[in-house]
């Protein structure tokens, strides 16, 4: 899907310190990046950067873009453009109508949405969804899927869901939004509060006694691993905790969702210790008072980064029944599956991605055209 569109449409990547503008056409960069300062209190000299870096891409361009489309952060009504208060760019302070703004410079449509949205949207067109889709043909199993939940881990637990092949916003923009969820292990919190950079931080100076503050999430990674001197037990710990309180969240979300889950985000490095810890409260069960056993989600889930697990997850569990008092027979699948994965594409290519085709399919819709799939 779109990986052979000729529409040109021009991104920007968002970063705290630096804005760094490209073009995109079939899921391809086909401009060398620019990079612009992010003027973080001026609003006059934050909006003439982003033009200035736009029109440096426009310029290099032989083909005219269609559209513009990124990821800001939040919050903001995406549906309308509208950049809220952010806390690091405190030039948006007060609501910033930025994609009327860019229409009136570029005159073509402006889209914006968060990073987790376009990051699910990005792997559910060109990711994990048409990777894993083209491994069950290739194995001959006919099940195809078309649900994704996608996860970002890094300095906040941030999360995207696409319900066949189609991005959930919501009517507030607040589709897929799990930093909010309760919290597992501390009720009254936020889940964000144990998935996050700072959560590696915290629980690792819990565990260890080790109160440096200097200390990175990739330090504690390298004390995991046993090549920085540091609590080890401590490190791979505070990763195994972020994984299981992330599961938490991730399951409630799947009840709903009940499609594949890939991972993305700075800490997804760490996939080793997050993910098993992941399996262990996925695979739980739950009970009634009558004392009843259930597993924690209905769908068995397989690691598909361990060889074992992925085997199994391709192998074909349908059967053809008969139809009573006919001939006929149908496919019948009596086993329920979804994957957890981590990206392959990476989180930045994956939101790139994703505001590609969001760009796409909006234009599309407003010709009425509608995707194909």
């Amino acid at each position: 899907m779109y990986k052979s569109d000729k529409r040109v449409v021009l991104t920007l990547d968002a970063g705290g310190t630096n804005f760094v503008f490209s073009a995109m056409q079939g899921f391809r960069e086909i401009v060398q990046p620019i990079a612009r300062q992010a003027i973080i209190a001026d609003l006059d000299l934050c909006l003439n950067s982003i033009v200035d870096g736009f029109q440096a891409v426009r310029d290099q361009l032989e083909t005219k873009p269609v559209a513009i489309s990124f990821a800001f952060p939040g919050p903001a009504d995406y549906e309308n453009g509208v950049i809220g208060d952010l806390p690091n760019l405190p030039a948006f302070r007060g609501g910033v109508a930025l994609a009327a703004f860019l229409e009136e410079k570029f005159r073509i449509p402006v889209y914006i949405n968060n990073d987790g949205n376009l990051f699910a949207y990005g792997e559910a067109l060109g990711g994990v969804l048409p990777d894993i889709n083209r491994e069950l043909s290739a194995a001959n199993n006919p099940k195809r899927y078309k649900n994704l939940l996608g996860i970002t881990l890094g300095t906040g637990f941030g999360a995207g869901v696409v319900i066949n092949h189609s991005l959930l916003t919501g009517d507030n923009g607040c589709g897929g939004d799990v930093w909010i969820m309760r919290n597992k292990k501390y009720p009254e919190m936020i889940a964000e509060e144990s998935v996050s950079i700072r959560a590696i931080k915290r629980v690792y100076e819990e565990l260890g006694g080790d109160v440096d503050a200097s200390l990175t999430p990739r330090d504690i990674f390298d004390i995991a691993q046993g090549t920085r001197r540091g609590q080890r037990e401590a490190a791979v710990r505070s990763f195994e905790e972020l994984g299981e309180m992330a599961a938490d969240a991730i399951m409630h979300a799947l009840h709903i969702v009940d499609g594949m889950v890939v991972i993305g985000g700075g800490l997804a490095g760490a996939s080793k210790y997050i993910l098993p810890a992941m399996m262990r409260s996925m695979q739980k069960t739950i009970h009634t008072f009558a004392g009843a056993e259930f597993p924690a989600l209905q769908m068995k889930v397989y690691n598909l980064l361990e060889r074992d697990d992925h085997e199994a997850f391709l192998q074909n569990s349908c059967r053809m029944i008969s139809v009573p008092g006919s001939s006929r027979k149908i496919n019948y699948d009596s086993q329920k599956k979804i994957g957890l994965t981590v990206s392959t594409l990476g989180t930045s290519k994956a939101v790139y991605y994703g505001a590609y085709a969001y760009a796409l399919y909006r234009l599309d819709k407003q010709e009425g055209k509608g995707p194909t799939i």
